[in-house]
């Protein structure tokens, strides 16, 4: 057999791909493109496009480096096709070759795409920890899911905080401890950030070119976009951010973005990082005595379990996942998401931050944007085109489920056990928006209340059949039920008010 041409997706940032593993550095030739195909197919947040040529061009010089011949097509190549089976298709003319390997992609439309390349050999994604075909054997014999009795299982594969046949600490969830509400004078560690070098200077200059209608701010621009870089990052988090990232992780307080998060899941996500050397490290960390258990038993939760979980469940239920709507939720997505110009100050800030920095962290997407769209009954597969777009870390694989189960309940209740919504008390709860919103949180009803407090009755009153089945929300059926029919109409009425009002 001649020499392979190994195609490396944006995403596939990794010396230990499955696709370099059997490689010949002396025959084979590694294919990196950047397409629009894959750029444009929703309005991808310029920081976001940004990040990843610079990181894939980064890349490509550390793959030199360490002895691969590389075919590097870039965008503005007068001959570039747009398309990845274009660029693959003049790569083996090019070279002479006949098949090309690569490791199988995050998502279903290229894994299709790919399938029907000729001469295709695909190798599965081994990064991640999770097997998909165990998982799926392991699902189809349950009648519930929950990520829970996943997680447990994984943190007994991979014996991370785990002591014996035991979790570490007694417990294995201490979601319970990771709940405070940051004070504003709290001293908060801001995100290693990078200057950028040449080439990424190179590439902010492309992206303002060819993506100037795009969502979001180019610069300033700080991300890492090396492996050296990203670990510095990651470092840095460890020492500075980790010891209170889990108290606080659910915290959000205007003019702090990032507080104590790692902002580290693009770099893990396009494979800078690797995810189990990062629970190795933090839990180094706590065994050494420098964070508390629950702030490594959280961050590891979130990448062993979350993660892993939710790529498992893509995997297992695409394509069909993609159009679920349990709920039947139909109404276009606002233009504040896009634009930020809202009254509500919890949106406005964090559509702006995204705007910003192609960042939110999970409470804000999952108890701000998300619960307003569940609340309001916005299409969930509109919001999941809208999540993908506008962050550095969205990829389907992880962002889909995320939106569509997790966020919307869209599948009717298959990897989440209840609908997160909540009231405004919540957001008041866990952040200081409320303080210089328009609206006031305490009100009910009337013209100054706020939204999200008519619209969590309004979301009981519209599914109350189904919730009323539901243990975690039948008694606000119940509390519903109590009001009397006066209260009901009027929560109703002025709820639909302000839902015509979005459009």
């Amino acid at each position: 057999m001649s020499g392979s041409l190994i195609l490396l997706l944006g995403d596939q940032l990794s010396l230990s791909m499955s696709s370099l593993k059997q490689g010949d550095k002396a025959g084979d030739v590694v294919l990196m493109a950047e397409v629009m195909e894959e750029a444009s197919y929703v309005p991808h947040h310029k920081k976001k496009i940004a990040f990843v040529l610079s990181a894939m061009r980064h890349f490509a010089e550390e793959l030199r480096a360490s002895g691969w011949t590389v075919d590097y097509v870039k965008l503005d190549d007068p001959d570039n096709t747009g398309s990845l089976t274009g660029e693959v298709t003049r790569a083996m003319e090019r070279h002479g070759l006949d098949h090309v390997v690569a490791t199988e992609p995050g998502e279903w439309r290229l894994l299709e795409a790919m399938r029907q390349w000729p001469g295709i050999i695909l190798r599965e994604d081994d990064r991640f920890l999770a097997d998909r075909v165990r998982f799926s054997e392991w699902a189809e014999g349950r009648t519930m899911l929950r990520m829970e009795h996943f997680y447990r299982l994984m943190r007994r594969k991979t014996g991370l905080l785990m002591d014996g046949n035991d979790p570490a600490g007694g417990t294995w969830n201490l979601d319970a401890e990771n709940r405070a509400k940051a004070a504003p004078d709290l001293l908060m560690p801001a995100p290693l950030h990078f200057a950028p070098d040449a080439i990424t200077r190179e590439v902010i200059e492309l992206v303002a070119a060819r993506f100037p209608d795009h969502f979001g701010d180019l610069e300033p621009f700080w991300f890492a976009t090396t492996r050296a870089e990203a670990e510095a990052a990651f470092a840095h988090f460890l020492r500075h951010a980790l010891p209170q990232f889990g108290t606080y992780q659910d915290a959000m307080l205007a003019g702090q973005k990032f507080l104590y998060h790692a902002v580290v899941s693009p770099y893990l996500n396009v494979g800078l990082l690797g995810p189990l050397a990062m629970c190795r490290a933090v839990e180094d960390e706590w065994r050494a005595g420098r964070v508390p258990l629950n702030s490594a038993e959280g961050f590891i939760r979130q990448i062993i379990g979350w993660r892993e979980y939710v790529r498992a469940i893509y995997w297992w239920k695409m394509p069909d996942y993609a159009q679920v709507n349990a709920l039947e939720a139909h109404r276009p997505l606002p233009s504040f998401y896009w634009t930020a110009k809202t009254d509500m100050a919890c949106l406005r800030a964090c559509v702006t931050q995204t705007r910003e920095e192609a960042y939110a962290h999970h409470i804000q997407r999952l108890m701000v944007t998300g619960n307003f769209a569940l609340l309001a009954g916005i299409d969930p597969h509109a919001l999941h085109e809208w999540y993908l777009a506008v962050y550095a870390d969205a990829y389907e694989w992880v962002e889909l489920p995320n939106t569509i189960g997790m966020s919307q309940f869209a599948d009717g209740g298959l990897l989440a056990s209840k609908p997160y919504v909540a009231s405004g008390a919540y957001i008041d709860r866990m952040s200081d928006y409320c303080g210089s919103c328009r609206y006031s949180v305490k009100a009910k009803e009337g013209p100054d209340a706020c939204p999200f407090n008519l619209f969590f009755w309004d979301f009981v009153a519209r599914h109350k059949e189904r919730l009323a089945r539901n243990p975690r929300m039948a008694q606000m059926v119940r509390t519903w039920d109590k009001f009397d029919a006066a209260k009901q109409a009027t929560l109703r009425r002025e709820a639909g008010a302000f839902l015509d009002s979005l459009s």
